[in-house]
């Protein structure tokens, strides 16, 4: 048995640790001292101090974009989430050989690749919705992706249609683990489907929301494939996510400096929140 101690353990861990130095501490180490220069991307130039983070929270772009991340990521997290929840409680009913294709069904968005599945649903946005609002004269079909508020609702389907499959599969793992005793027994003390899915099922799924919370919220704050094929941040940056703001200061400025400081805090932000979450599903797991 391998303890902390002995030889073998650090022996089959070095690979592991070897590949965390290289892969993260390394660059965001480096990242973070390059946050405090005027690199350009070819040269680093002078040692400017915190000047980038100073400019970072001026620049109304960046702080649009965490605005609009912040909102996204909310809602589409409480979406994905409860629809994920109602579709693998669907799944886990006595369906027979339908059990099988509907969890099918339902994970295939999962394996389209974001910019495939962001040039797919502009289509349907942008073509299929047109054509059904010239057909019926409906005003709620049009120019769908050419306002703030189309292109936001547009980003939070697309996620949610792509994401929900995925954790229903999470939610199902879970599901299926709660010893089935406890569901007959409260089905014979004369507990209603609904009072056993709160009472019971619920609070045993508490280890379930933790995973799916902290995997949904990492997805949204990082997204860019689907934001950049469906939207590209339009109309006028009203749709554009902190990563593409991240991306475009970076690539297209040439700020790489000034872009790496965006990114440094960024990335705190997504450490509060999901130290913050995590925390407090936890807690929840003990409490239930």
């Amino acid at each position: 048995m391998l303890t902390n101690r002995s030889k073998s353990f650090w022996i089959l861990l070095t690979p592991a640790i070897a590949a965390l130095v290289v892969v993260l501490f390394i660059p965001l180490t480096t990242g973070m001292y390059y946050s405090l220069t005027d690199w350009n991307g070819n040269t680093v130039g002078e040692f400017i101090q915190f000047d980038n983070y100073i400019r970072a929270f001026k620049d109304e772009g960046f702080i649009d974009s965490l605005i609009f991340t912040a909102s996204f990521s909310f809602l589409s997290v409480l979406l994905i989430n409860v629809s994920a929840l109602g579709l693998a409680t669907l799944v886990t009913q006595k369906l027979g050989k339908w059990n099988t294709l509907f969890r099918t069904v339902f994970f295939m968005p999962n394996l389209i690749g974001g910019i495939v599945l962001g040039f797919i649903w502009q289509f349907i946005f942008n073509k299929a919705f047109e054509s059904i609002g010239n057909l019926t004269n409906i005003d709620f079909f049009k120019g769908w992706l050419d306002t703030p508020e189309t292109g936001f609702w547009g980003l939070v389907i697309l996620f949610v249609w792509q994401m929900s499959g995925y954790m229903m599969l999470i939610y199902i793992s879970f599901l299926n683990n709660i010893p089935e005793e406890i569901l007959e027994a409260a089905d014979m003390d004369g507990a209603s489907p609904m009072q056993i899915f709160i009472r019971i099922k619920l609070p045993m799924l508490m280890p379930a929301f933790t995973v799916t919370l902290f995997l949904t919220l990492s997805n949204a704050f990082k997204l860019y494939d689907q934001n950049l094929a469906l939207t590209q941040g339009g109309p006028f940056n009203s749709t554009q996510m902190t990563a593409m703001n991240i991306y475009n200061e970076a690539f297209s400025m040439r700020n790489m400096g000034f872009a790496q400081s965006k990114a440094v805090i960024f990335l705190v932000i997504i450490v509060i929140i999901s130290v913050i979450q995590i925390s407090v599903t936890r807690k929840k797991e003990i409490s239930a």
